[in-house]
């Protein structure tokens, strides 16, 4: 089937070059004899091995080029020109014979080929013979010579002569030529398939010749198109398709404009560029860009397809834009792109053809059947010097097998779909995505993956006007209803209020929250032991392996050994030394005598906050020393001695404390340093976060982004951090705005060092502007030009820093799409600034962030990045009226983790936060007071099925139980967690179920510096635990009812999970209207 696109020229000999300029005197061509050499031989080869399969039985090949034509058009003849020399000669006539090749053509033509006599001969042992037709020649008599060479090197009295069928002939010499084998002697056979598979497998030219052109393609869509469409809808101007598509036909064949280095004398269109708005979609690469106005209002689809070609080698993009989509558009691109990566990934050596379309079409009767009858028959065709490649069409029914080194357009869409709208020009919609992919080795390559097709890169929302329908199809949606009518979508009689439909999406997430906990938990997920006060452990401590080690006495006096580590007391006339790593304290003081007291306390098996020592399991039947106190009328001994310990014992705990450290990081893979001829992407003058230790000077280092990781370094040989892609879980760029710095911010899957610090996180960040405080006392005047130059130098240093980083970030995203890293997931996220609000996640307020994937604070220490797909639900607490701050309560799906609590959130950012945790998916409940989590999921992992029959996180939900406290007695006893029920419960475990609700004194008892706890036990201590055991003692002898009122006294008006039937059912929501 001959293909004709108008409004392009044709590359031949005879035409002008793409450029549009004439040619100079000098012959511009020259034919590449090597690769004419080695392609002839591929055809005599193929020709001769897959004869009576692909070639009709052959003996005679006849190929006609048809003249120059100012359509542009893909046709069998020219490729095979452009394929065995490098350009199409129009007006030829080649004949292949199995030991000659006869040559009809213009004299130019035969000047240009008469070079190849000597390769073809010398390749596979046949005679070039040229026969040249004068300019008024019809080329009869030459004709005639041919056709009798063709009869006397044949053995068949009719010999099959094989022609490309479907290319009707055109111009006086073909239609003469086309009789004459009509009208000869002759057999004629189609040997189109013959040709297609010949071309089908590209070699290392034509691979890179297509990587060019899609270079070329998806540059244009991402650096061109996408930034003309956001232009024209922003500024809310009219434009035609017909105008966009001339503007982007200009930057594909001028391919400096958008600063791509090819020249553009090799370019060309594949096609006119597509554009299509308004409802009148036609996903076929013929279409055409109309001359009605680009049409961008609320749920409006815009499709734009181009294709470039490089050498003749062609390559294909096509993207869809979605405008304020509703919740039905935005489910229907989503399965979408999910068919065309599955179509993409079956394209593997081995796979038969059909597969790549039954994968596609698998996808979209799995998470969306209604929408298989609009699915395009094919997902797509070969492409090459054709734009679509006979026989190597994507569809259900090709059984060829894939092989490395083929090329396809993998195009995939949905037509003529219908969405709920009153608008005509959005009532019918159609989706298209379209990437140039080669068949690698092992997985494909997708070339055309520069212009991103996520969906956070397409859908655009301009239009504030729908955000009430929104929440709403979106809620109605994950309800698993495939075909949502008018009723579902909106009350014909009234508008619901923005309140009602997050009320409804998050009544819809309740239950799929407790669905999935429910499946989690009875599979065993998060309900491990508990790693809540992990205490450190330590190896042997051996101060001296003999006696003769130890040195010499000095007057029985306190010794400390740096060297050994040891300190060497003196005891019953003798130096008994002991290993600084077990002194727990050591304190002195003084009486009203001057006498000065020491005191040494040890770490002991059974006392509180004591690491594990393995000698304690060793030697269980040993004596252990407490504590010792020595008496000195040398009150400046006894002082350097106390000084000497603190600081011996701080050093081995911060050595033996990075050991463990390091013994516990993953081990990451080596760098790849980027090779000489790929110079590394490098940004300079970076600080790191956290900081290299040591006292010296702090110097800035550069960031390099090598094969497979990053590289950070300073002048100084021992201040180097490697960052590796795959260790990589997030990462961030951010901007300064209102910030005194520009960051890039990585957080890891693993721990990694920095100097001796073990980390997640690791930022490199500049200061766009000096930090320098003006101590002259005076105010100076706005209108001051010396003010106003700096503050005009500080802009300009701000904007260029941040414009430094985004070319890095840029650079680095594109690298992370090529294929091999495609697994990691990566791109650079930014914080998204108009969400954000103002908390204190630690002890400092901050402003928090969230970005598309996470809740970020990246400016203030100890960052917070919380990945929002690790987020179980989210507890606003002290939630009410006349309160000016809440406090958020972030619970992990791993129920192991400590929840993360952010508090003093100011009221006025409430609303705005639970929108966009109800946008992103995300479960949220709101309680008056705050919880005291600890227990709470210690009780659900202790009985995870008690859980989730008393109706999982529903226990938080303030509405479900208020309404039920008025019909049942149950809901006001609360919840009682298994780990209080019994009288027979460890001291340890009622201490730390004390109460659901923290007070302040809970929190500064946990905050305590150790150095406290290390003075033993008080007069003041020794009496709670006293007060405790009488306390134990008295509740034996009391009624069960005065235990339940203790107990509820102790839980508060905290809220925890009810008490349910034991049927498992979930509790009862209020019926959606």
């Amino acid at each position: 089937m001959l293909e004709v696109f108008s409004m392009a020229e044709h590359r031949s000999i005879n035409a002008k070059p793409a450029n549009g300029k004439p040619l100079g005197v000098a012959n511009p061509y020259a034919i590449n004899l090597d690769s004419f050499s080695k392609r002839l031989k591929m055809l005599y080869s193929h020709w001769n091995e897959y004869n009576g399969e692909l070639w009709g039985a052959s003996s005679i090949l006849s190929v006609a080029t048809p003249p120059v034509s100012e359509d542009l058009r893909y046709l069998k003849s020219s490729a095979l020109n452009i394929w065995l020399v490098g350009y199409e000669f129009p007006e030829t006539i080649m004949v292949f014979l199995k030991k000659q090749i006869h040559i009809l053509c213009t004299q130019k033509s035969a000047s240009l080929l008469e070079v190849v006599k000597k390769s073809a001969r010398d390749a596979v042992g046949v005679e070039v013979v040229i026969h040249v037709k004068a300019r008024n020649d019809d080329g009869t008599s030459l004709m005639e010579v041919v056709i009798h060479a063709v009869n006397a090197q044949s053995n068949s009295v009719h010999p099959v002569i094989g022609h490309i069928s479907r290319e009707a002939p055109e111009g006086k010499l073909l239609e003469t030529w086309d009789a004459k084998l009509k009208t000869a002697n002759l057999k004629l056979s189609d040997v189109t398939n013959g040709f297609s598979d010949l071309f089908a497998v590209k070699d290392d030219t034509e691979l890179t010749n297509a990587r060019k052109a899609a270079f070329l393609t998806s540059s244009v869509m991402k650096q061109f198109v996408v930034p003309k469409l956001e232009k024209v809808i922003d500024e809310e101007t009219k434009v035609s398709h017909s105008s966009l598509m001339d503007d982007t036909e200009k930057v594909i064949l001028e391919p400096a404009r958008i600063k791509v280095k090819l020249k553009a004398e090799n370019v060309d269109i594949c096609y006119p560029p597509i554009f299509q708005s308004g409802g009148q979609f036609d996903l076929k690469p013929s279409a055409s860009s109309n001359d009605e106005n680009l049409y961008y209002d609320s749920t409006s689809v815009i499709i734009c397809a181009i294709g470039a070609r490089y050498n003749s080698y062609c390559s294909n993009v096509a993207r869809t834009f979605l405008i304020d989509a509703n919740a039905m558009q935005s489910r229907a691109y989503e399965v979408l792109l999910k068919a065309h990566e599955a179509a993409i990934s079956t394209l593997k050596p081995g796979n038969n053809i059909s597969a790549v379309y039954q994968a596609a079409l698998t996808v979209v009767e799995k998470d969306a059947p209604e929408l298989s009858a609009n699915l395009t028959r094919s997902a797509g065709t070969g492409i090459g010097l054709e734009f679509r490649e006979s026989g190597l069409s994507l569809n259900a029914k090709n059984d060829r097998i894939l092989k490395p080194g083929m090329i396809f357009n993998v195009s995939l869409g949905f037509q003529n779909l219908q969405t709920e709208t009153r608008n005509p020009k959005t009532q019918n919609y159609s989706l298209l995505l379209a990437d140039t992919v080669i068949v690698g080795q092992n997985v494909p390559d997708v070339v055309t993956s520069k212009s991103s097709k996520v969906v956070k890169d397409v859908a655009y929302s301009f239009n504030e006007d729908d955000e009430e329908e929104r929440p709403k199809l979106k809620a109605e949606d994950k309800g698993g209803d495939t075909i949502l009518s008018k009723a579902t979508l909106r009350s014909d009689n009234q508008e619901m209020s923005k309140e009602e439909l997050r009320r409804q999406h998050q009544a819809e997430l309740a239950r799929q929250k407790n669905e999935e906990t429910a499946r989690r938990l009875a599979g065993g997920g998060s309900i491990s032991a508990d790693n809540h006060g992990t205490v450190k452990t330590i190896g042997d401590v051996i101060a001296y392996k003999n006696v003769n080690d130890l040195p010499p006495p000095r007057d029985l006096m306190i010794q400390v050994d740096q060297r050994n580590e040891a300190i060497l007391l003196p005891i019953y006339g003798s130096m008994v030394p002991f290993h600084v790593a077990i002194v727990k304290s050591v304190s002195s003081q003084q009486d009203s005598n001057r006498t000065c007291y020491i005191r040494i306390i040890f770490n002991v098996p059974g006392t509180p906050f004591s690491p594990q020592d393995s000698n304690s399991v060793k030697f269980q039947g040993s004596i252990y020393l407490k504590e010792v106190s020595f008496r000195s009328k040398d009150s400046r001994h006894i002082s350097e001695v106390v000084q000497q310990i603190k600081i011996l014992r701080r050093q081995v705990t911060s050595r033996e404390s990075e050991r463990a450290e390091r013994a516990t990081l993953v081990m990451q893979e080596r760098l790849q340093l980027a090779s000489a001829k790929f110079k590394p992407i490098k940004l300079f003058d970076l600080w790191i976060r956290p900081p290299f230790g040591g006292r010296g000077r702090k110097l800035t280092g550069s960031l390099e982004a090598h094969t497979n990781g990053f590289r950070y370094s300073t002048s100084r040989q021992d201040e180097r951090v490697d960052v590796m892609f795959s260790n990589i879980k997030h990462a961030f760029f951010q901007p300064a705005e209102r910030e005194m710095i520009t960051l890039l911010h990585f957080h890891l899957h693993n721990h990694i060092m920095v100097g001796n610090k073990k980390t997640k996180d690791v930022q490199f960040y500049i200061e766009v502007m000096d930090v320098v405080q003006t101590l002259g006392g005076g105010k100076r005047s706005a209108y001051d030009p010396d003010e106003i130059e700096e503050e005009q130098r500080e802009r300009d240093r701000k904007n260029k820093i941040n414009m430094e980083f985004q070319n890095f970030v840029n650079r680095v995203n594109d690298l992370w799409r090529q294929p091999h890293f495609k697994s990691l997931d990566l791109e650079f996220d930014q914080p998204l600034r108009e969400l954000g609000f103002h908390g204190v996640p630690h002890k400092a307020s901050a402003f928090i962030v969230p970005t598309s994937t996470c809740l970020v604070e990246l400016i203030e220490t100890p960052f917070v990045v919380i990945t929002l797909g690790e987020i179980e639900i989210v507890n606003l607490e002290r939630v009410g009226l006349g309160q000016k701050n809440f406090d958020m309560t972030i619970v992990f799906k791993d129920y192991k983790r400590d929840v993360i609590r952010i508090d003093s959130i100011p009221s006025t950012s409430l609303d705005g936060i639970k929108e966009w945790l109800d946008t992103t998916d995300l479960k949220y409940y709101e309680s008056r007071l705050n919880l005291n989590w600890r227990p709470i999921l210690k009780t659900i992992t202790d009985d995870p099925e008690k859980f989730i029959e008393d109706g999982g996180w529903e226990f938080l939900n303030m509405e479900v139980s208020d309404s039920d406290s008025d019909n049942s007695e149950e809901s006001d006893q609360g919840y009682e967690p298994s780990d209080v029920q019994s009288d027979s419960v460890s001291d340890d475990e009622d201490d730390e179920s004390e109460s659901l609700v923290e007070s302040d004194d809970d929190e500064e008892e946990e905050s305590e510096d150790e150095s406290e706890e290390d003075k033993g036990k008080t007069w003041e201590e020794l009496e709670r635990e006293a007060s405790y055991a009488d306390g134990e003692k008295g509740a034996d002898s009391d009624s069960e009812d005065e235990r339940k009122r203790r107990k509820m006294n102790t839980f508060g008006k905290a809220r925890v999970p009810e008490k349910r039937s034991l049927c498992g059912s979930l509790p009862k929501r209020a019926k959606l209207r």
